[in-house]
C-alpha cells in the first residue's frame, strides 16, 4: 500500500449576502437563491478558477425542507451554473452547518479525494423557523436523556447564567452593546465581502439588499428595559442574543498547491479543527471543549491565538468562553468587527461569516500567526477551527 501524505488545505475567499431579519427584506426571496447568488459571486471574484475545476459543493441548512431541501449542494451547484459533472451534498449540524461544510470538504482535499470545493450555508428563518416539521423522539424527554429546556436555545442560555452566576445580565448587556458599536465602526470593511441581493415585495416591488438589516443603535438603558422571554425576571433578552435571521454564505476551499497553480489567493491555512459534545441543557459551553480539542491536536495553547471570531449566539455563551480561557471582555482580539448580536445569526450560514472576517483580520495583522473561529451548537455541541495566517511576518 502506497504512503499517503496529507495536503495543506487553504481558505481562498468567502462571501455572504447581507443578513436580514426573519420575515424582513427576504420574506419573498427563496432560500436557495440566496446561496446560489453567493456561489456565482465567488466565481466572478476568482476568475482564475475554472468552474470545471470545482469538484464538490457542500451546502448546509438546519431546516432541510422546501427551498432548503432536495440535496441543496447539488441543486445549488446546477442553478449557479457549475458544470453538471460537479457533485454536491447537504449538511446539518445546526449552527455549525457551514463550519462543518468547510471541515468536511477540507478533509476530502487533505486526503486527496479532490482539489477544489465550494462550501456554504443558508438559513431562511422567516420562511422555515427552526424546528419546522421535526418530530423529536419522545424518549429523549421521557427517558430523561435531556431536560426539556435543552430543546429551547434561549432556555439553555438562562441555564448558563445559572451555572456561571458571576456572569450578570448587566455584563451580558455591556458585551452586547460593544458588539453593536464595533459593528457600526467597521461597516465599510464588512461590506467588502457582501453580495448584493435582489428582493421582491408585494407592497414595495423590487429592491436591492446591500447592507445587513439587523444592526441597531442601542444603549445600556434600552437593553436593561427589554423583556426576558425565556424566564420571568431572567437575564437573556433580544438585546443580548442573536436574532432570528435570513442569509447565506459560501467560500472556496482548495489544496494550497492548487491555489498556487491557479493563482488564487491564499487567505488562511487550516491548522486543525475539533467538535465536542456537552450537556444539551448548557449547549453554550460547547466551544470550550471543542477549542481545547483543536488546540491539543495542533500542539498549541490559547496563548498562541492572536485573533478570535466567536459566534455570539448569546452574550453569556461568549463570556463563559472568555472566562474559561482568561480573556478580558474588552480584548480587541475578540470579534474586532462585532458579532452575531449585531449582525444576526442565520444558523447554518454563520460559520463561514466568521471565517471570511478572520481572513480579513489576518491580512491586516501580519504580526498574528494563528486565529480561531468557534461557535456553540444546538443540542449540546461546540465547534472550533484553528487557522494560520499566510501573511505572518515571522514566516519571511
Amino acid at each position: 500500500m502506497s504512503e499517503r501524505t496529507v495536503r495543506e488545505v487553504v481558505f481562498v475567499d468567502g462571501v455572504r449576502t447581507p443578513f436580514g431579519k426573519a420575515g424582513g427584506m427576504y420574506a419573498e426571496t427563496r432560500a436557495d437563491d440566496l446561496v446560489i447568488r453567493c456561489i456565482r459571486q465567488l466565481l466572478r471574484r476568482n476568475p482564475g478558477l475554472p468552474p470545471e475545476r470545482v469538484e464538490e459543493v457542500a451546502i448546509a441548512a438546519t431546516t432541510q425542507i422546501g427551498d432548503q431541501g432536495l440535496t441543496l449542494g447539488r441543486t445549488a451547484a446546477l442553478l449557479a451554473g457549475l458544470p453538471k459533472t460537479v457533485p454536491g451534498f447537504s449538511i446539518d449540524r445546526m449552527c455549525a452547518g457551514a463550519m462543518t461544510a468547510v471541515t468536511s470538504v477540507a478533509s476530502g482535499i487533505g486526503f486527496g479525494a479532490y482539489d477544489v470545493a465550494i462550501a456554504g450555508g443558508v438559513e431562511h428563518m422567516g420562511r422555515h423557523p427552526m424546528g419546522e416539521g421535526v418530530d423529536p423522539n419522545p424518549r429523549i424527554l421521557s427517558e430523561k436523556l435531556v431536560d426539556p429546556s435543552a430543546l429551547v436555545m434561549g432556555a439553555t442560555a438562562e441555564n448558563l447564567h445559572d451555572r456561571f452566576g458571576h456572569i450578570s445580565k448587566e455584563r451580558a448587556d455591556a458585551f452586547a452593546l460593544a458588539s453593536q458599536q464595533r459593528y457600526a465602526k467597521h461597516t465599510d470593511k464588512i461590506a467588502l465581502d457582501l453580495v448584493s441581493m435582489n428582493t421582491r415585495s408585494a407592497e414595495t416591488g423590487w429592491g436591492l439588499a446591500t447592507q445587513d438589516e439587523p444592526p441597531r443603535e442601542t444603549s445600556m438603558e434600552a437593553l436593561a428595559g427589554l423583556k426576558t422571554p425565556f424566564r420571568p425576571h431572567g437575564r437573556v433578552t433580544a438585546g443580548n442574543s442573536a436574532g432570528l435571521n435570513d442569509g447565506a454564505t459560501a467560500c472556496i476551499v482548495t489544496a494550497e498547491e492548487v491555489a498556487r497553480e491557479l493563482d488564487l489567493p491564499v487567505a488562511m491555512r487550516m491548522v486543525s479543527y475539533g467538535f465536542a459534545g456537552v450537556e444539551p441543557e448548557v449547549m453554550g459551553v460547547g466551544p470550550i471543549p471543542s477549542t481545547e480539542k483543536a488546540l491539543s491536536k495542533a500542539g498549541l495553547t490559547i496563548d498562541d491565538i492572536g485573533l478570535f471570531e466567536l459566534n455570539e449566539a448569546f452574550a453569556v455563551q461568549v463570556l463563559a468562553f472568555l472566562d474559561h480561557f482568561g480573556i478580558s471582555d474588552e480584548d480587541e482580539r475578540v470579534n474586532p468587527w462585532g458579532g452575531a448580536i449585531a449582525v444576526g445569526h442565520p444558523l447554518a450560514s454563520s460559520g463561514i461569516r466568521l471565517m471570511t472576517q478572520l481572513a480579513r483580520h489576518f491580512a491586516a495583522n501580519p504580526g498574528v500567526r494563528y486565529g480561531i473561529t468557534a461557535m456553540c451548537i444546538g443540542i449540546g455541541m461546540g465547534g472550533t477551527v484553528i487557522w494560520e495566517n499566510p501573511a505572518w511576518e515571522g514566516a519571511k
